[in-house]
């Protein structure tokens, strides 16, 4: 990815945790999934899902596509909790120069190093660019 949209996208995602009614915490997570490997994303989605809510300490979490919310798009997706359907990320899957990128938000707090470094060591994960 270059750099000029790299940072693009970093600073819109910074953006996005502007303080609002939670404080939020952000990183964009670089793959090498191409468009026809949806599959494969929606199982790094699934991954992403357990790593997050495991350093949020959410407990047990399921992913809300919003299918049948028509203030969502496509490609978003919401990680919540089975107790009480509490937020506890939020993402979007984006297809940049061929490859996704996957930016997700969560609530403040998490350790992000420690969040990183395990995303990181996630299959089909190239880098994690975290986002404060």
């Amino acid at each position: 990815m270059s750099d000029t949209l790299d940072r693009d996208l970093y600073e819109r995602t910074k953006a996005l945790l502007e303080p609002g009614d939670i404080d939020l915490l952000g990183m964009v997570v670089h793959t090498a999934l191409d468009g026809q490997q949806d599959l494969e994303m929606h199982e790094l989605t699934v991954d992403l899902n357990e790593v997050i809510a495991d350093h949020a300490g959410a407990g047990e979490t399921f992913i809300y596509a919003g299918n049948d919310d028509p203030d969502f798009s496509s490609n978003q997706f919401q990680g919540l909790t089975l107790d009480g359907e509490e937020f506890v990320w939020e993402c979007q899957q984006l297809l940049r120069e061929g490859s996704f990128d996957l930016v997700f938000y969560y609530e403040a707090g998490v350790d992000q190093e420690a969040l990183a470094a395990d995303v990181t060591a996630l299959d089909n994960v190239d880098d994690v660019t975290v986002v404060p």
